[in-house]
């Protein structure tokens, strides 16, 4: 189990590694000189020679694509994510102004999906082959097969502009995190539901649910009590896939619904090609998938461990 749990780390600073060579790379390709944007965003309309080549300096593009990388590489590890082309600030700055309202959205989305997943996979299990597993299992296909941004647009127009409940401009607490963490936990919490069924119905031929059947456990408790604890791992391990894009998924829905999160500050940095601001919250979103699908993998080696032994 040690060694399993190593070589998933292993595979986790690797990951960021390649991830961190792609997201810089950005750099290479980005149209425009970096030194004119951070100057024009300081206010130099017309810089000089020496301004662009001091900006260049101190932007550390005087160097080699090798070097640069490295020293990227090494700022990136310690926080500094350089200087917005569009504001001239800290991206490290801005980035932490706006974490917190994204993290608030995704911990309410989690939640919203944590309800939405279990009951529909236990309705599913408990009454396979019959009208509430169909009916079920349309909600999870719907739920999947819906764009956020659609469902984002409805709950604005329905909810919102037409009930009065809620507010057009999100502040970004967690009062105003329920409606927009409406279309993330709609399309999660719809795949959980379908993995999670999937586990409960191939645990419920298991010969110790059979046992428990026979000492008079009723269906609700085979399912909750013998065979949910069986069907954690495959739902933990579809939580780790899904919980670090609802940071990537996020930017659309924070878009529709003027959330003041990392997600709509990248939307906003592509519109203005600030590439630092694409790098930092590219790298940020991916640390996060592999951050959570590390832990999420790492507790399921250790359950799966001790039910070994």
């Amino acid at each position: 189990m040690i060694r399993a749990l190593l070589r998933r780390a292993g595979q986790a600073l690797i990951t960021l590694f390649v991830a961190g060579l792609v997201v810089w790379s950005l750099q290479l390709v980005a149209p425009g000189d970096p030194a004119r944007r951070v100057l024009g965003a300081l206010g130099f309309s017309n810089p000089t020679d020496e301004q662009i080549a001091s900006t260049r300096r101190d932007l550390g593009l005087d160097v080699s694509a090798p070097q640069r990388f490295l020293r990227w590489l090494f700022n990136a590890v310690t926080g500094d994510f350089g200087t917005s082309w569009r504001t001239g600030r800290p991206v490290a700055g801005e980035l932490l102004d706006r974490l917190p309202a994204t993290l608030r959205l995704a911990v309410v989305a989690l939640f919203f999906a944590l309800l939405l997943a279990v009951p529909l996979a236990l309705v599913a299990a408990r009454w396979r082959g019959r009208a509430p597993d169909l009916g079920a299992r349309t909600v999870m296909f719907l739920g999947a097969a819906t764009p956020s941004f659609v469902v984002g647009t409805v709950v604005l127009e329905l909810i919102v502009l037409r009930g009065g409940i809620g507010r057009v401009l999100a502040d970004g607490s967690w009062g105003g995190a329920a409606l927009p963490a409406i279309p993330l936990a709609l399309g999660a919490g719809a795949g959980w539901a379908r993995v999670l069924r999937t586990s409960l119905v191939e645990v419920s031929d298991a010969s110790f649910i059979q046992v428990s059947q026979a000492r008079g456990a009723t269906p609700l408790r085979r399912l909750v009590v013998h065979a949910m604890p069986s069907a954690l791992p495959a739902l933990l391990a579809a939580i780790g896939l899904t919980v670090g894009s609802l940071l990537a998924g996020a930017a659309v829905v924070e878009t529709v619904f003027t959330w003041p999160g990392v997600g709509r500050y990248l939307i906003e940095a592509i519109g203005a090609r600030d590439v630092p601001v694409v790098q930092a919250t590219v790298l940020l979103g991916v640390l996060g998938y592999v951050v959570v699908s590390t832990v999420v993998d790492g507790v399921t080696i250790a359950i799966t461990g001790k039910a070994q032994r």
